[in-house]
């Protein structure tokens, strides 16, 4: 899945989930367009008209583009009487019958990335609480592309691995561990496995032309194995992985007996010749 299109996807459920939690009628959304000041708006929901649909929203003019200028949220109560924005969207918003509006903007590592709006049919002040549902969905936005950013870099950067000696090892293991963790914060499943399958890839790469063993680790096992081999204390690889610290040692033990290893530095090399880890 090309990279705007798994952004778009992100921003479409932004926006159910915005309906959703405050009850706004309508809600739409775009992504700022790589190398240019503007907003597409692509993502419709509630809407009872196209009068949204593709809308160039250039950085620095109506709501969207002055909250993408200042990098922080706005609301009007009535956006057509509104002596706050500029009015080149006007008729956009007449068609739609839309009045109170807000626009949140998407920043990641301090660039806006795409902007998300609310709106109602009435003219009324937008609560406290529909704003704070606002910024929490997209801040949701933004953990999903930091991520998705992340894994990106990652998969670049180890798709060609080093030689199997050194330093460049211990590179490939760091990126494993990493991709591994980052897999299982991913929700889109096409994501979720290419990284996966780079992680197999790297892994068979400590033995080339040799399957792996097969031990039958869970892949839960697996991704504790992968932050123990890069030094990680099971209080770590429990935030890590979002997981609690029990349920870590319940699954080194497991990985242990399974590998018939004795202590983890034990499993972590038993695992390396199996080909489940590299």
């Amino acid at each position: 899945m090309a990279a705007d299109a798994a952004e778009t996807v992100e921003v479409r459920g932004a926006l159910v989930r915005l309906r959703r939690v405050t009850g706004l009628p309508v809600a739409f959304g775009g992504l700022v367009e790589p190398g240019r000041p503007q907003i597409r708006i692509s993502e419709l929901s509630g809407t009872a008209t196209t009068a949204f649909s593709a809308l160039a929203v250039v950085t620095g003019n109506g709501l969207g583009g002055k909250a993408a200028v200042l990098a922080r949220p706005c609301a009007v109560t009535d956006y057509s009487a509104s002596q706050r924005i500029s009015h080149e969207y006007d008729a956009a918003v007449a068609t739609e019958g839309i009045k109170s509006v807000l626009a949140v903007p998407v920043v990641v590592r301090r660039r806006v990335r795409a902007v998300l709006y609310g709106a109602l049919r009435t003219a009324q002040p937008l609560g406290d609480r529909t704003l704070s549902a606002a910024v929490d969905a997209a801040r949701d936005v933004e953990q999903s592309l930091v991520v998705r950013d992340e894994a990106q870099a990652l998969l670049s950067a180890v798709r060609e691995p080093a030689g199997p000696s050194g330093a460049a090892w211990e590179q490939v293991r760091e990126a494993h561990g990493t991709l591994r963790a980052l897999a299982q914060r991913v929700e889109d499943p096409v994501v979720r496995a290419e990284l996966l399958q780079v992680c197999g890839r790297l892994a068979g790469a400590t033995a080339p032309g040799a399957p792996a063993q097969a031990v039958g680790l869970a892949p839960r096992e697996v991704d504790v194995l992968s932050c123990v081999a890069g030094g990680a204390t099971n209080a770590a690889t429990a935030e890590r992985l979002g997981l609690r610290p029990e349920t870590v040692k319940a699954y080194l033990r497991s990985a242990m007996r399974k590998l018939g290893a004795h202590t983890r530095w034990e499993a972590v090399v038993a695992a390396r010749r199996a080909g489940i880890l590299p």
